[in-house]
């Protein structure tokens, strides 16, 4: 690609983009009231200047507040940050004819924002006694910065920078030297060949080299091992980055190491621990610093004397003049004594620090983060250097682009995707030994997006969550991969008018469940992120969570760039019928949020929305194969299918036809801890979750069920018919049904007899077991068979004794122990496909065959559970019947029938000794009862007064002036309209 057009398409883009940055902000402008504008964070109103000083480059820092006198301390929620371009204007509004100047923001604290104004020129004056209002402007400053380097790339003719220009356009093939004058001993301990491999290729490179660094593979420690070499050879190296965040990883990293380094960029926009690395913290310990303090001390003096400002006005300029000339000098000899500069991309530009350095001064230019800054602001420090170095992932997320159109026309491709796609594998070292994740998190990332390269190093291919100190074994902690269905549970996304922002209210209560069975079992907050796509979930995720858990980092995907957590818990918010997913399409933006885990991550979502859309499917495959399933059931106990009901009448046409498939299978070779999470929860069916850890294979909603009713009633057609016929041969006696039968097609043997007025009963045990139907015999006969169907039950009864008492059957309890049931058929089933894999594929198919015969239903309880899967259903009510009865309190057999108290949190009945919560188990559920009462109420117990709801008096005196200048204005519009009567 030449040069000349290079540059002539892109300036169109960046127009095109500035074009949509400034319609959006006039928008705002003309079509907001100021006050939605403070709402929206874009705007504060009515403050008042608290101080003004002058700060580097002779520029005045004015430190704006709110008004103390209307009683407010602090500032309104806002999204203003250090860097942003803000416009000050009088109380007439935010219009251009009341601007008073820009400036940009330096620092924000709660209570007030500190604002840069240049005025070089004298032509701005404050009052301390006036209100302003201060708004959010497009930041032309980046877009003039970046159209400036592409004028002179476009003008550049002979220069350091010239051979570099010609590879990075192809009119030229990178080279690399013959003989390495270095003998490699790297700084840093490490690393793995690829890393080696990597330093090694470029340092030997000429002009380029591109480093690609997937998630956790050290691509950062990768490239402070380049910088490190570079100095060690005599290199003057110019390092950026495209966000500041980005800049002050590699500063601290630099910093460990003891190299000469140099922070370019305001203090304010800088962590606390790296200010000292910053050029004004230097340029404070320099020679010079105390005489440019008494020139400053000067200028403010000349500021704060209102009535000979105008006296002072000449001397004020000479002064600043003087300030300048002597921060230049000093600024420069600080610059050159720095081995490594680093600054953002746009901060490296000709009319900041680096303009008091000749242009050959740098040997080496450094990018981190290439693949996310936009190609135009990479060389604005690509002009200054010799040789290259980009390092990046182009696989996570893109240039920030407000215009879709540029960015489809090529402005979101990046420099080292356009070099990738150019010179191939050529001029690139990819590290593919990754440090971070657990190998399940980490095999689909690397399957979809890396061609399978990465591999685990031992340290971290297996570590869980509970191998943190003080983290109990649970199973939250012990599985890498945990999948939350919300599939046909009711949870749809937010109707809200806003089409940019999503909300999922469903998705935020089972996130809060998740979150509080993390730290209950001893993962810290401060080791937990919660990611949302959409800016609306993000506000209702810290809503509900971060009182209670202060340290808890919830942020959208892209706050969490370049950043890990031990755990991830990942809300994708979208579930609707019409299975859009919208902003999840973005495949480079999910793979961005899942590979931020470390040791656990967890993904909420309603998978019939989300695997309409094939890389989401292909992360909802991989999590369903590889890790744990769980439906919503399990979460939030109210809510229920929408095809379930609880009529009595409709329950056995549900429990007969709700069929649905589980999965769960742990990653191999990580134990199991059933045991411990057995002995923490309550054996309450309905709201354990840990004894009901399987869930549906996609989790399919339960409106599939339908597919299945129809099934069901062909079944029911097909059996009825066969008992008709028996009916209309008289010479036939008996019939009976083969073994294979499952318990519900002896379900409907039992009914369609019954029915009839036919005789019905059910011989053998296990897979023997068949039903027989026969016509109606002699009152002997069927006495003699009274007895039989006594002891069945008898005996059947009596192996359940040893289960733990159920309560009635419901709905829910028949869907979370089928989960169960289907669960420990999964693992079987695991283990016999082991055994199948050397078995012809014809002994295969023939075992699937079988096992599909096998497959029965769940019952509703823990005694369904112990029976036999072919227990005919007669039997099983009448041993959850007889459990019933008894005390619900292990090895406790009073009866309750006529005396016993009904628990309100697991729904059993017990006798009066074991009836007490702490007694019987829900000692944990009692406690939390107790205290959301309380907190709801206010009301430590029964007697103990009343909560004190009284507003707050300051507050209801601000109510009641706002109430009373209301009526003045109404009682003077009604005075109004009686004179124009009158009149």
């Amino acid at each position: 690609m030449a040069v000349e057009q290079f540059v002539s398409k892109t300036l169109e883009l960046l127009q095109e983009e500035r074009d949509a940055e400034i319609e959006e902000t006039r928008t705002w402008q003309e079509n907001t009231s100021l006050k939605d504008l403070q709402n929206k964070g874009v705007c504060l109103l009515k403050l008042q200047i608290g101080s003004q000083s002058t700060g580097l480059y002779g520029r005045t820092v004015v430190v704006l507040e709110p008004r103390k006198h209307l009683g407010f301390s602090s500032l309104p929620s806002n999204n203003f940050g250090p860097g942003d371009i803000v416009g000050l204007y009088d109380t007439g509004g935010c219009t251009v004819t009341s601007q008073i100047g820009t400036g940009i923001v330096t620092r924000v604290s709660q209570a007030s924002i500190s604002v840069a104004f240049d005025d070089s020129k004298d032509g701005l004056s404050f009052d301390n006694d006036a209100v302003y209002n201060l708004l959010k402007l497009a930041n032309d400053v980046t877009y003039k910065r970046m159209k400036r380097a592409l004028n002179a790339l476009n003008a550049y003719r002979n220069g350091p920078s010239a051979n570099l220009i010609n590879v990075l356009f192809g009119e030229t093939q990178p080279s690399s030297q013959s003989q390495p004058t270095y003998c490699l001993h790297t700084f840093l301990q490490n690393k793995d060949q690829f890393f080696r491999e990597a330093v090694s290729f470029a340092l030997s490179q000429r002009e380029l080299a591109v480093i690609h660094g997937p998630p956790g593979t050290g691509k950062t420690t990768t490239v402070v091992e380049i910088i490190l070499q570079a100095v060690k050879q005599g290199q003057k190296v110019l390092c950026c980055a495209p966000s500041n965040v980005a800049v002050d990883n590699l500063v601290e990293r630099l910093a460990r190491c003891k190299a000469k380094i140099l922070r370019l960029g305001h203090p304010a926009r800088l962590l606390e621990s790296i200010q000292k690395h910053s050029l004004d913290a230097i340029l404070a310990q320099s020679d010079n610093a105390n005489i440019i303090a008494d020139i400053r001390k000067d200028i403010d003096k000349a500021f704060n004397e209102k009535g000979e400002r105008i006296n002072f006005r000449r001397e004020i300029g000479e002064l600043r003049k003087e300030l300048k000339t002597r921060e230049a000098a000093a600024i420069s000899q600080i610059l050159k004594n720095a081995d490594v500069v680093l600054s953002t991309n746009t901060g490296a530009c000709n009319d900041g620090p680096l303009k008091f350095l000749p242009e050959e001064h740098f040997d080496w230019v450094v990018i981190d983060e290439c693949a996310q800054s936009l190609e135009s602001s990479c060389w604005i420090a690509l002009l200054r250097a010799r040789k290259c170095i980009l390092a990046g992932d182009y696989k996570q997320l893109p240039p920030t682009i407000k215009s879709q159109t540029a960015a489809s026309k090529g402005l979101s491709l990046s420099l080292m995707e356009r070099l990738i796609q150019m010179y191939g594998e050529s001029v690139v070292r990819m590290l593919t030994v990754q440090y971070r994740m657990n190998s399940a998190i980490m095999v689909w990332a690397s399957k979809q997006m890396y061609q399978e390269r990465l591999t685990a190093h031992s340290s971290v291919e297996r570590h869980l969550l509970k191998d943190l100190p003080g983290v109990a074994c649970v199973e939250e902690t012990s599985t890498p991969l945990l999948l939350i269905d919300t599939a046909g549970c009711g949870l749809s996304e937010m109707e809200v008018t806003d089409e940019q922002s999503k909300g999922n209210q469903g998705e935020v209560d089972i996130v809060e469940l998740h979150i509080k069975a993390l730290t209950e079992a001893g993962v810290k907050a401060k080791d937990i992120a919660v990611i949302a796509p959409y800016n609306l979930q993000v506000d209702l995720l810290r809503q509900k969570l971060s009182l209670r858990h202060p340290l808890l980092e919830i942020k959208s995907v892209d706050g969490f760039q370049g950043r890990e957590k031990e755990a991830v818990v990942l809300s994708l918010v979208r579930s609707n019928r019409k299975g859009e997913v919208g902003f999840l399409a973005e495949d480079r933006r999910i793979n961005v949020a899942v590979t931020r885990a470390r040791r656990h991550i967890a993904v909420v979502c309603d998978t019939q929305t989300v695997q309409n859309h094939a890389f989401l499917k292909s992360l909802i495959d991989h999590m369903t194969e590889f890790g744990e399933v769980r439906t919503a059931f399990e979460y939030i106990q109210d809510i229920v299918p929408q095809n379930y009901t609880r009529d009595h009448k409709d329950s056995k046409a549900n429990m007969s036809t709700s069929t649905s498939t589980s999965s769960k299978q742990k990653v191999k070779d990580q134990p199991s801890c059933k045991v411990k999470q057995g002995q923490k929860k309550s054996t309450s069916v309905s709201s354990s979750r840990g004894n009901a850890a399987g869930s549906e294979k996609h989790t399919k909603s339960c409106t599939s069920s339908l597919t299945d009713e129809e099934q069901n009633k062909n079944r029911s057609t097909e059996i009825r018919e066969q008992v008709e016929n028996f009916l209309k041969n008289v010479h036939q006696t008996e019939l009976q049904f083969p073994s294979s039968f499952n318990s519900h097609d002896r379900l409907l043997v039992h009914q369609i007899a019954e029915e009839l007025g036919l005789v019905h009963e059910s011989k053998g045990e296990g897979k023997d077991r068949c039903i027989t139907v026969s016509r109606p015999l002699e009152t002997a006969a069927a006495a003699t068979e009274e007895p039989t169907q006594a002891e069945e039950k008898d005996e059947e009864t009596s192996q359940q004794r040893e289960t733990p008492r159920q309560p009635p059957l419901d709905l829910k309890s028949l869907h979370l122990e089928r989960m169960k049931r289907e669960q420990q058929k999964r693992e079987e089933n695991a283990q016999q496909k082991k055994q199948q894999n050397n078995l012809p594929p014809a002994q295969t198919q023939t075992s699937k065959k079988a096992k599909g015969k096998n497959r029965t239903k769940a019952g509703a309880c823990d005694i369904a559970a112990a029976a036999s899967p072919d227990d005919d259903f007669d039997t099983l009510i009448g041993a959850v019947m007889k459990a019933d009865s008894v005390c619900g309190f292990v090895k406790c057999k009073a009866s309750v029938l006529t005396l016993g108290q009904l628990c309100i949190f697991c729904n059993r009945q017990y006798c009066l000794s074991h009836h007490i919560p702490e007694v019987h188990g829900c000692g944990d559920k009692a406690k939390s009862h107790a205290r959301m009462r309380i907190s709801k109420e206010g009301v430590l117990y029964a007697g103990s007064g009343k909560k004190d709801n009284s507003m707050d008096p300051n507050k209801k005196a601000h109510l009641q002036r706002k109430l009373d200048s209301k009526l003045k204005d109404m009682a003077s519009q009604r005075k109004s309209k009686n004179k124009e009567k009158d009149s």
